[in-house]
């Protein structure tokens, strides 16, 4: 990195590889993980909910956590955050391989599901994404860089989407019921349950190989987010002081509702073409789809926030309103396909904006309290744990409901109620979530950033 501060192209790469395999994975499961749960696990909807909520809560409560014993954990010759970083990979691996692993025995599934959902979800994040603020002070770098980390792991959620449904796309595609009797629900196939072990292995060997990269290419910087001059703050004094932060309040508040409707929306598609619609010989095409133009838009949508400001970008959003709707009405394979473009593009600057503007929020909290290193850890691990509290609410209630509806595992053809239920799940749901988010943010105070030559000046002390 050059004096002013600038990070080389291949630093920002290894970067934005680190945080690929938890994009893999995150992208397996949010389009699959219901439909193994529901129909190849064979575990009621009522379990499936409890077992979702609660690796949501526990993954939520975990992240201020490791950021406390991160903001107490010393220095390293590594760096302070890289070693927590490259440590919990192997165990998110190992978390990850078991939950799509069909034990043996049957009473006692959803609690094993359950269980490694919740290791799942409980290991941190926290040490990589907070890395943005300890690469450089720059915030036009650091927006830079999280381009860059955007659009790998954007690549990446194509991947795991893409891997893991070309190797189980037999387990689901083939499945009739042209006779009466057969019309309820179908056995498991051992077949079945073998096809979701290598999936499963296949996305855990991303974690050693991506966490490698990121330790090769990436050197942490000592604090180069903090003020010096300011003294530091402990865990959770900082952890009250931030949570009052006006900007920080309307960051998180308006995107617990955008990231809640994002993942509804994943999570469901693959539920909604299978049981609500004709479209189950285009899952994976819709997948694809939704993937490759995020992928591809992202980086088009880094030159519209450095060209029209990030909350102007935020309206990006909104298109996907109407798309949504649009789907849960005429369910037919074009209309699909275009909902399924628009919406990839809609969740890339859903995905995009929060990271790119949480560094501003940091900048902003510092240059009114003028704090000392370890800010970065506390907000990035708050705003982690309020994403996935929203992402619990919004999955376990919608799962609930269709127990309530009378969801049957494997059936060939489920009741209307559930039909409808779906619906509202895909078009309703995330709607009005999205409009709530935008009109939050909308309204919500700005934060203040230092400006470019402010930041010149302190690069060249």
């Amino acid at each position: 990195m050059g004096r002013a501060g600038r990070l080389s192209v291949c630093t920002k790469v290894c970067y934005g590889i680190g945080g690929v395999p938890n994009q893999v994975a995150s992208s397996a499961s949010a389009f699959y993980l219901q439909l193994f749960l529901l129909d190849v696990a064979q575990i009621p909807a009522a379990q499936v909910s409890l077992a979702l909520f609660g690796g949501k809560v526990s993954g939520a409560v975990a992240d201020p956590v490791a950021g406390f014993f991160i903001n107490k954990s010393r220095r390293t010759r590594a760096g302070r955050l890289m070693p927590w970083a490259l440590g919990c990979m192997p165990l998110i691996a190992l978390a990850y391989f078991f939950l799509w692993f069909l034990p043996p025995f049957t009473s006692l599934r959803g609690l094993w599901y359950a269980t490694f959902y919740c290791l799942y979800q409980a290991l941190s994040t926290v040490p990589y994404t907070a890395l943005t603020m300890i690469l450089t002070p720059s915030p036009r770098e650091r927006d830079s860089a999280t381009a860059y980390r955007m659009t790998m792991e954007m690549a990446g959620t194509l991947m795991g989407a893409t891997v893991h449904g070309l190797i189980v796309s037999s387990a689901h595609g083939s499945r009739r019921c042209e006779d009466p009797v057969l019309a309820g629900s179908t056995a498991v196939s051992p077949d079945v349950a073998r096809l979701y072990c290598i999936a499963a292995a296949v996305v855990a060997l991303t974690y050693p190989v991506c966490g490698s990269l990121l330790c090769l290419g990436v050197k942490e910087r000592p604090d180069t987010s903090a003020t010096a001059s300011g003294p530091g703050l402990s865990f959770f004094t900082g952890l009250a002081i931030t949570s009052r932060h006006p900007p920080y309040l309307s960051l998180v508040v308006s995107f617990l509702f955008i990231s809640a409707a994002v993942q509804v929306e994943q999570s469901y598609l693959v539920l909604f073409c299978t049981h609500a619609s004709r479209l189950q010989e285009h899952v994976q095409s819709l997948v694809l789809t939704i993937l490759i133009s995020a992928v591809l838009s992202t980086p088009l949508w880094e030159r519209v926030l450095q060209r029209f400001g990030k909350r102007t970008s935020a309206f990006g959003i909104c298109i996907m309103v109407p798309f949504s709707i649009l789907l849960a009405a005429v369910p037919s394979a074009p209309v699909a396909y275009v909902v399924a473009f628009v919406s990839g593009v809609s969740i890339a600057v859903s995905l995009l904006l929060p990271w790119s503007m949480l560094p501003d929020v940091v900048d902003d909290f510092q240059l009114q309290h003028r704090r000392g290193p370890g800010v970065e850890t506390i907000f990035y691990s708050s705003y982690v744990f309020f994403t996935k509290l929203s992402g619990a609410g919004a999955l376990g209630i919608s799962t609930l409901s269709l127990e309530f509806a009378g969801y049957k595992a494997r059936a060939c053809q489920q009741a209307e109620e559930v039909v409808v239920t779906l619906k509202v799940l895909i078009g309703a749901v995330p709607t009005c979530m999205i409009l709530i988010g935008l009109c939050i943010l909308m309204i919500g105070p700005t934060p203040k950033t230092p400006s470019q030559d402010t930041f010149s000046q302190q690069s060249l002390r």
